[in-house]
This record gives C-alpha cells, structure tokens and sequence, in this order.
C-alpha cells in the first residue's frame, strides 16, 4: 500500500513537472516572437529612418517614366557618401504651399558649375545640345522659364526637370529654381506598387 501511495505521488510529480517544463517551453517560445518582432521592428525602423523610405507619385510631372499613385521606396543612404549624377530621378521639398512643402520627384538635368539653357526646345549644357537624354522623355519643351537666357548654377546646385516636360513644375519656374544640395533628400530607388511594375527603377 504505501508503495502504490509513493508511485501515485510520483506519478503526480511527473505530471506536474511535465505540465511546468510545457508552460515553459510555452514562455520561451512567446518570449522569443517577441524578441523576433521586435528586432524587426527595429530594423524596419531603421531602414526607413536611415536608408530608404516609401513615397508615393502624386502627379503625372514624371511621365511616363513614374505614373500617378505608384509606390517607391527611396534610397537616402547613397547621397550620404556620393553626390548626385545627371539622369538620378531625385526627391527633394518644393516650394511652400498652404504652410506645408509638398515632396517633387524629378530629374537631375544641370549639375553644380554647369551652365544651362533651354533654346528651341532642346537643354544645352555648357553650349552643348544634351542629347544622350533618357528615353521616353518628351523631347520639345515649350516654356524655357528662367532657362530661357543662360542659367549657371552655383557649387552646389542642380538642375532638374520632370519627364513630362510640358505639364512638370521643376526648376524651370523661378520658385522652385535650381536645387541646392543640401535640399535632396535621396534617390528614387524601387518601385514596389503596382506589383506588376515592382522593380528597381531605372
């Protein structure tokens, strides 16, 4: 009898050992999702704080290289070791409206020193016609704006036009006028909605 009573009890031990080695195993897996969210969290935080960020196109100015509502996510790491390139579609603040400055995404035509001109419809850099320009882009521009008469830009400034030259509001026009360095923000690096158009864009 009092064998049996000893095999009950540490039967029962068992039992209760197995059920608190399970609560916590059960704990250390909860602890772990939550270690594992959390070092996500951080790293997105970071990636987006330090490196890239989303924006979206709002306009049709970058046609038809960006489209209207797509999503991109910028890349704000490059500009902090390099200096922008001609053709680099670049994100910077535009002019003030209703108190806030809206993002322009556009792209470096004029980089820093060069002298800039828009005559019969064509950019001349330095008196040179620029034609290895990117593709797609339309060709003839109608208003010259303050490129009209040589534009020569200083230490630290670009040039920058939308695609879709005809109806783009970009350095042309005198309030929003050549970029200063410091203004750029990064680099439109992926386009990651629509789906169908996700990618690097070039």
């Amino acid at each position: 009898m009092e064998q049996k009573k000893q095999e009950e009890v540490s039967g029962m031990q068992k039992k209760h050992d197995s059920a608190e080695g399970k609560k916590a195993n059960i704990m250390k897996e909860i602890l772990g999702t939550i270690a594992y969210v959390a070092i996500i969290c951080l790293v997105v935080f970071l990636v987006l704080r330090f490196v890239g960020q989303r924006t979206v196109v709002n306009g049709h100015s970058m046609d038809p290289t960006l489209a209207h509502g797509e999503n991109l996510i910028m890349d704000k790491l490059t500009y902090q070791f390099s200096d922008p390139d001609r053709f680099d579609i670049v994100i910077f603040p535009g002019p003030e409206e209703e108190g806030e400055h809206p993002y322009f995404i556009k792209r470096v035509i004029g980089l820093p020193g060069e002298t800039v001109q828009i005559m019969d419809g064509k950019v001349y850099i330095n008196g040179e016609e620029l034609t290895d320009d990117v593709y797609g882009i339309t060709d003839y521009i109608e208003q010259p704006g303050i490129a009209e008469e040589p534009l020569t830009l200083g230490e630290d400034e670009y040039f920058c036009l939308g695609d879709n030259r005809p109806v783009s509001y970009d350095s042309r026009y005198e309030p929003v006028g050549p970029v200063h360095r410091s203004e750029i923000i990064g680099k439109v690096w992926i386009r990651i909605w629509p789906l169908s158009e996700f990618g690097p864009v070039e």
